[in-house]
C-alpha cells in the first residue's frame, strides 16, 4: 500500500478529503499529519481518523533533523502540502525529489509567492477584477509556488463574488480534484 504524509497549517479540510478518499479506495494510507500550528484543526481531524498527528516548531523543521527523521522512518511515497504556510526545507526536498506537492488557491504563476494564501489570494483576485480563478497543484521547490505545475482547474469570478464566496468555489475545486491528482501520481495509468 502506498504511503502519504500530509503537512497542514490550518483547518485541514483538504487533509480530511484526502484521508477519506484513500480510506474509501483502500489503495494508500495517510501515515501522519504534520502541522506547524499546535491549534490547527488538521491535527484534530487526523486524530479523529486514527492518524498520527504531530506538531513541530521552526527549530525541529529547519535547524535539526527531527522532522526529517520522522518522515524518513515513515517511508512516504508522497508528501502532500495541504494548506501548509511555511517554505519547505531544502533538506527534505533533496531526500524526496519529485515527491513533494502543494495545492495553491489561484492559477499560478499569478497570485503566488510569500504571503499569498487563503483570503489574501481571493482579495487580490477580486480587487484586480479577474474573470477566472482556480487551483494549481504543483511540485514543491525551495521557493513559494514556483515548482512545476501538475494540474489546474478554473472557476468563474463574477462581479457579485466576495472573497468568501470565491473561497467557497475554490474549496469545492480543491476537494474535488486534489485527492484524484494525488491518486494519479501514486498510480500512473500506463498506455496499453
Amino acid at each position: 500500500m502506498k504511503r502519504i504524509i500530509i503537512f497542514a497549517s490550518g483547518s485541514g479540510t483538504n487533509a480530511e478529503q484526502i484521508i477519506k478518499h484513500f480510506k474509501e479506495k483502500g489503495t494508500a494510507k495517510i501515515t501522519h499529519v504534520f502541522s506547524n500550528n499546535s491549534k490547527a484543526k488538521a491535527l484534530r481531524r487526523a486524530h479523529n481518523h486514527g492518524i498520527k498527528a504531530l506538531h513541530f516548531d521552526r527549530e525541529a523543521l529547519y535547524k535539526t533533523n527531527d522532522v526529517l527523521h520522522i518522515i524518513k522512518d515513515a517511508t512516504p511515497d508522497l508528501i502532500v502540502l495541504a494548506g501548509f504556510l511555511w517554505i519547505f526545507p531544502k533538506k527534505i526536498l533533496e531526500e524526496f525529489p519529485n515527491k513533494v506537492i502543494n495545492i495553491h488557491p489561484a492559477l499560478l504563476p499569478n497570485y503566488g509567492g510569500k504571503g499569498m494564501y487563503g483570503a489574501h489570494v481571493h482579495n487580490a483576485v477580486i480587487k484586480n477584477k479577474e474573470k477566472k480563478s482556480g487551483i494549481t497543484i504543483h511540485y514543491v521547490t525551495e521557493h513559494y509556488d514556483e515548482g512545476g505545475i501538475l494540474f489546474q482547474a478554473t472557476t468563474d469570478v463574477t462581479p457579485e463574488d466576495t472573497p468568501e464566496s470565491l473561497a467557497t468555489k475554490i474549496h469545492a475545486l480543491e476537494h474535488q480534484h486534489f485527492p484524484v491528482v494525488i491518486e494519479s501520481l501514486l498510480f500512473p495509468k500506463t498506455n496499453e
